[in-house]
């Protein structure tokens, strides 16, 4: 639209008889006027597109990527339909459907106040849980240890219908030793919908649900029941259905729906009413005070049975899709299938891994099982929006709804997605049942944006966002991850079925791979040819004593003091090294030119290429190179009183960080998990000097070397165990890991069958390391009951989070020789 522009002309206002003739424009005045409106037009037009361009950048961070997805929306194998999809809850169900209808199970003790078990909670301070066997697939067997009590879980499917068949759950719950006589615990099973569905409780004449009838897009008609226990115990019954305001509000429902005024009947055989107890038991739902959220379709249907121990309960799902149904799945139905799955798993099991050939005690084997069970027990199924951002949108946008089949790092502390973690899991996983490597692989490629961007933590829902801090939800599309599942590819193409269905999975694949590849080539380039730089180091200059890397992976491992544009980080570019070799060997595979990708991995594995561009001879190790000084260290600020100010009005004393010497462009003096990056991705070859110089400061006990496993950092870093900040403790600065240490053990392995000098050293080396790793995760899962996101360098113990059946669970692997 133009508007009509009006030019006000001075002169006499007296009336005239006649026109004035105008005076003539100055000489030269149409040209001015011509340019005039040229510059104007070049000026909006510049200023419009510029408008566009910044339009289209900020859109594109949430464009999909335009090939074909490599798991179509609508693929649903039967077999895999329904799962233990739940890793953030101690038991529960659901179907992979963006909106399932989810089950679960909730318990408390009736004794003192009612502590509700349901979300996996590091504060429940539960002696030991986990699953002692699960095939991945078809069923499941779970221990959870409680103050007093142990639960047992199991579930198992039988397939059938439209829609992934039936399934059935039996939970035993025992008193331990110490348990009081006559102990009372309520299980609470519970169906939800999520957003679509309905769902029908049907109530007994005596009060007890005995059934849920409910019909949802996905599964269409259904029936979920409960049947009577045996005869001889007492139980007592309660049931709530209400509207819920989504899955992560379940707990809250609950607890505020419990009330203290019930009373369970006496026991067999005392006087009447003489035994009588008091108890937690569901009643009515008491929204909190305030405002409430808008009418939901979510519904929520909870069955409370309340026992003295020991008992058992059994839940049964029947889908009205099965016309020929054999029978229920229950009592000798259901303990006859549950055997049958076990023999089979641990016969498989056996074929797979061969432990017992290899001289393990069956406590060691069962170990083992546990290990891989937690492994493929804690795949989730995920559905919803990322929170994104990229430098053109001035704030977060969600990123589109999106699936993710994926293992989760700890089902109490992380029980999402994770990029660099998900190589790592799928390298046991890929030995166990390559398809569901396969599916968790699609699953993550199909996440990648237009650019080849994939974010590196999956947060998807509200659900999986209520376990999440705010600072770390929103994810930046400058801001890489290791590229690990290339490990997962790796082994993948080693399998028979890599020329199968593993070709036709590539070859939907390769479009989003080849953008993957080029995305980081392009993104975390590096200031030399042939080298790369992690983007998204933090930068405050007063706050971190060594700003974190979080992209990298190894958060506050140590980099160079000052971040810049200069640096060169050699982890990231080993990483890049095996995604060449990789693209190369798919391009191969798929009858594709791969010679780019070739190239450049002998560029990348130029062994005098990388002395020159990461050798530190003072260090005598390989070493980022950036803006560094080593001479920083973190001081008390305490703000003193202006004259007349209050004392009490100061800001809190802080840690700062303090620079005692100006940084200069040098390679960073930390000896640790970055410096071993050439050998754990094995870009040494097996004659090169620098191989025998690592593999020394690999078995120095005064630097990497511990009875446990390769700490992360040598005690003769700067950093080694130093506070990144007043409240973060050191995390990748001596703790050892054990998806490095997996690496270095693989690394070992594959150099001492390998012609060359250092051979026997490597031999030497693996054995010695292998067991260390060995003995010492498995003692400490004998005495803790878990695995531990990382251990002490000095004694061994399990610290940090817990259970972390992620890459932990790698042991399984090392145990079996299996690289």
């Amino acid at each position: 639209m133009t508007r009509e522009r009006r030019r006000h002309v001075g002169g006499d206002p007296r009336p005239c008889s006649s026109p004035r003739k105008a005076a003539p424009p100055p000489r030269g005045w149409s040209g001015v006027v011509v340019v005039a409106a040229l510059c104007c037009a070049v000026a909006v037009g510049a200023y419009g597109y510029g408008g566009y361009v910044r339009w289209r950048r900020a859109l594109r961070v949430v464009t999909p990527h335009p090939a074909p997805p490599v798991i179509a929306p609508d693929t649903r194998p039967p077999a895999t339909f329904w799962g233990s999809y739940r890793p953030q809850v101690y038991f529960g169900m659901k179907t992979r459907s963006p909106r399932s209808v989810v089950t679960g199970v909730m318990w408390m003790a009736q004794s003192g106040p009612a502590a509700l078990r349901h979300t996996c909670e590091q504060s429940d301070g539960l002696p030991r849980y986990g699953w002692l066997l699960h095939d991945g697939v078809n069923f499941g067997v779970q221990e959870v240890r409680d103050r007093g009590f142990t639960l047992t879980t199991e579930f198992v499917k039988r397939p059938g219908g439209d829609h992934g068949g039936d399934w059935s759950w039996r939970v035993t719950v025992a008193p331990q030793a110490s348990a009081p006589a006559g102990q009372l615990v309520s299980l609470l099973f519970y169906v939800a919908t999520d957003g679509q569905g309905e769902l029908t409780p049907h109530v007994e004449a005596n009060g007890r649900l005995s059934r849920v009838t409910g019909t949802s897009e996905e599964l269409g008609g259904f029936t979920v029941r409960f049947p009577a226990p045996a005869p001889g115990g007492h139980a007592s019954y309660n049931h709530l259905s209400t509207a819920c305001g989504g899955l992560h509000m379940l707990t809250d429902v609950v607890r505020r729906s419990l009330r203290d005024g019930f009373t369970h009947p006496a026991a067999a055989g005392g006087p009447s009413g003489a035994n009588k107890k008091r108890y937690f038991g569901l009643d009515t739902y008491r929204p909190p005070p305030g405002p409430q959220p808008a009418p939901t379709h979510s519904r929520f249907v909870v069955h409370q049975v309340t026992f003295q121990l020991p008992f058992h309960a059994e839940v049964l799902f029947e889908s009205d899709s099965v016309v020929q149904r054999p029978g229920p799945l229950a009592g000798e139905a259901l303990s006859r299938e549950l055997e049958r799955h076990r023999a089979a798993m641990e016969g498989r099991f056996q074929r797979t891994f061969q432990l017992e050939e290899k001289g393990f005690a069956p406590e060691q084997v069962a170990f083992a099982k546990a290990a891989l069970s937690n492994m493929v027990g804690g795949m989730g199924y995920f559905y919803g929006h990322s929170v994104v951002q990229s430098l053109y949108n001035p704030e977060p946008v969600l990123y589109p709804p999106a699936p993710l089949y994926t293992a989760v790092p700890s089902r109490s502390f992380f029980p999402r997605g994770f990029l660099w973690d998900e190589g790592f899991h799928l390298m046991l996983i890929a030995r166990w049942d390559p398809a569901l490597a396969w599916q968790s692989l699609g699953h993550w490629l199909d996440l990648m944006n237009a650019d080849g961007w994939i974010p590196r933590e999956q947060i998807l829902g509200p659900e999986a966002r209520s376990k999440v801090p705010d600072e770390f939800v929103v994810q930046r599309d400058e801001n890489a991850n290791p590229p690990t599942l290339f490990l997962a590819l790796s082994q993948l193409l080693a399998t028979p079925d890599s020329s199968g269905e593993g070709a036709a999975f590539l070859r939907r694949a390769f479009p989003r791979l080849k953008t993957w590849y080029d995305w980081f080539n392009t993104t975390q380039a590096g200031p030399l040819p042939h080298t790369y730089r992690w983007r998204g180091r933090d930068t405050d200059p007063l706050r971190f004593l060594n700003p974190k890397t979080l992209t990298s992976g190894l958060d506050d491992y140590p980099r160079a003091s000052h971040p810049s544009e200069d640096e060169r980080h050699v982890d990231l570019r080993c990483w890049m090294a095996l995604a060449s070799r990789v693209m190369a060997d798919i391009s191969e595979l798929l009858g594709e030119d791969g010679g780019l990708y070739r190239e450049t991995e002998r560029a990348l594995t130029d062994n005098a290429l990388l002395d020159r561009l990461h050798w530190s001879q003072r260090l005598g190790a390989y070493a980022d190179y950036g803006n560094h000084t080593q001479n920083v260290a973190l001081e008390w600020e305490r703000p003193r009183p202006l004259p007349g100010q209050d004392p009490r009005a100061l800001p809190p004393p802080r840690l700062v960080r303090v620079v005692k010497k100006p940084p200069r462009l040098q390679f960073v003096g930390s000896l640790g998990y970055v410096s071993l990056f050439p050998f754990l991705l094995q870009v040494l070859a097996p004659d090169w000097p620098r191989l025998g110089r690592l593999l020394d400061q690999l078995g120095d006990a005064d630097q990497l070397w511990t009875p446990y496993g390769l700490r992360s950092l040598a005690k003769s870093s700067p950093l080694y165990m130093q506070r990144n900040t007043e409240h973060d403790a050191p995390y990748w600065r001596g703790p050892i890991w054990m998806n490095m240490n997996y690496l270095a053990v693989r690394a070992l392995h594959a150099y001492s069958r390998l012609e060359g000098p250092y051979r026997q050293r490597a031999r030497d080396l693996y054995r010695e390391l292998r067991e260390n790793l060995l003995a010492n995760l498995y003692r400490q899962y004998r005495d803790t009951g878990f695995l531990w996101e990382q251990y002490h360098d000095e004694t061994g113990r399990g610290q940090g989070c817990y259970p972390f059946t992620g890459w932990s669970s790698l042991i399984v692997l090392v145990m079996a020789e299996q690289y």
